[in-house]
């Protein structure tokens, strides 16, 4: 079983609360769970996958303790890494719907980690994410909208969890 590590940003709670539950669905232990705000980068080194939660702010930006953490990473070789992207996000912004995701890949592209766990975005209804490619049919990780439709969260957090698990064996 390869070791996995999760790594998130939360400014209000919710995407903290959202990588405790994915922690549990994964039988990660609380030590293996860390607020990248308190969080040196150096930490990903004994984590095969990197389980990666960022809330959206502002005009699609990601929360803002990842800018420092994902500037260390982007000048690492990540290659051997495997990286699966959450995030939590409000619908009603229809322009930038958990775009902060969408950002996060998009810096840590040039790394060389092997991005596992592309998820679906059926449910949800806006007009643009930077965590869907253009042209592509799922989002780059998994979108949640805790806010609007909660209901949704247990069935897809228990989907993309099963993806993760699979790429941890």
């Amino acid at each position: 079983m390869k070791k996995i590590g999760i790594f998130y940003g939360s400014a209000t709670g919710t995407t903290e609360k959202v990588a405790r539950r994915i922690a549990a669905l994964l039988s990660v232990p609380d030590e293996d769970i860390h607020d990248v705000g308190a969080t040196a980068p150096s930490a990903i080194a004994p984590y095969d996958i990197l389980v990666m939660g960022s809330s959206t702010w502002g005009s699609g930006e990601m929360e803002t303790d990842w800018y420092d953490f994902t500037d260390a990473l982007e000048v690492l070789d990540l290659k051997g890494k495997k990286a699966a992207l959450f995030g939590c996000g409000d619908q009603t912004m229809e322009d930038t719907f958990c775009s902060g995701v969408g950002e996060l890949y998009d810096r840590l592209r040039p790394t060389g980690i092997e991005f596992i766990a592309p998820y679906d975005t059926i449910g949800y209804s806006f007009e643009h994410s930077k965590a869907v490619p253009e042209n592509a049919v799922d989002a780059v990780g998994l979108l949640l909208d805790e806010v609007n439709l909660p209901e949704l969260t247990e069935t897809r957090l228990r989907g993309w969890t099963a993806l993760v698990a699979d790429a941890a064996r």
